[in-house]
């Protein structure tokens, strides 16, 4: 009979993002002692001991030549051959690009029901899993129930927290036999961003700019901010259109998707579209020189004035508070 939770990790280098320690986490608390990590590619060894302290009873490596680059279908293929041999209850799946891609081919090959970016995991009174996700781009969350045998979720980052467990996972053999020539997709080549010093998804703080910005060249402005801070840059949907920064910046329902402790928005309107990618924040702090604007319906603090002036004057005290810590 199936049991436990397999928590599929995405890794580099032997470094798991939060995400993966957020997932282990959740895991345990739901399936106590039941926990299996699967980690794929160059490096992932190195992960043992980190896997095991936030949660993991085992863990499964995949490396070799056939996971040195990321494959939709073969990695698709090499999850379901890791489940016939742990047979899990469910599986989880980080909510980034690399888990959205992957959690649906699974569940597809699986037969399996999937509950994607989900903001809470949970045991209904059946004993079974349920899921809570947001729907009408985050106006309303819904708490679903899959039925189907097996389930599949994907965890939205930065949302849950994160438990050590100081406990020695376990390695378990499962070699999936497969080779990448039979892969049909494959990533031949990774191009690195430049500039960007923290992951959206995973970011604490983001300072995020939009059309009132004006220029490119304004964005320093908000680079100051985000240095002091020690926070992420992010941008609404036009400006990263318009090529002012990097389309990595991009937040929002056809973007980034984030969550985290607190969120900048400045020079930003709030469309509905990029409320959407930030309902997750714990707190919005919204700069606007427009008291209509909408994004203040969604602030929790908001300053109405010249962004030009209070950005470096708010920068200015962030980094003399430091300085006095």
């Amino acid at each position: 009979m199936a049991s436990g939770i397999l928590v599929v990790i995405n890794q580099e280098g032997g470094r798991v993002r939060r995400v993966g320690f957020e997932m282990l986490s959740l895991a345990q608390k739901l399936a106590p002692g039941q926990v299996t990590a699967l980690t794929f590619g160059d490096g992932a060894e190195q992960s043992k001991d980190s896997l095991g302290q936030y949660g993991a009873d085992q863990v499964v490596f995949l490396s070799g030549s056939a996971y040195h680059h990321y494959s939709s279908d073969g990695f698709a293929d090499a999850v379901v051959k890791v489940v016939e041999g742990v047979d899990p209850e469910s599986l989880f799946f980080p909510a980034t690009a690399w888990g959205k891609d992957l959690a649906p081919r699974v569940a597809g090959l699986l037969g399996a029901g999937l509950a994607s970016d989900c903001t809470e995991v949970y045991r209904r009174d059946d004993g079974r899993l349920g899921a809570v996700r947001p729907i009408y781009a985050g106006k309303a969350f819904a708490r679903v129930a899959i039925d189907s045998p097996r389930q599949v979720y994907s965890i939205r980052p930065n949302i849950q927290p994160v438990a050590e467990t100081q406990r020695a996972a376990a390695v378990l053999a499962i070699d999936p036999g497969l080779d990448a020539s039979q892969f049909q997709a494959r990533v031949v080549a990774v191009k690195e961003s430049q500039g960007e010093q923290l992951e959206l998804t995973e970011a604490d703080i983001i300072v995020s700019g939009g059309r009132g910005v004006k220029a490119p060249e304004n964005f320093k402005v908000l680079e100051d901010l985000a240095s002091a801070l020690g926070a992420a840059m992010g941008s609404s949907r036009p400006v990263a259109d318009e090529g002012w920064v990097p389309h990595s910046y991009h937040i929002g329902q056809t973007g980034k998707v984030v969550s985290p402790t607190v969120y900048f928005a400045v020079g930003i309107s709030g469309a509905i579209q990029h409320l959407a990618g930030i309902s997750g924040s714990k707190y919005i702090v919204a700069i606007n020189s427009d008291p209509d604007a909408p994004i203040f319906k969604a602030a929790n603090y908001g300053i109405v004035g010249d962004l030009f002036k209070v950005v470096p004057a708010l920068a200015e005290e962030v980094r003399h508070i430091k300085q006095d810590a």
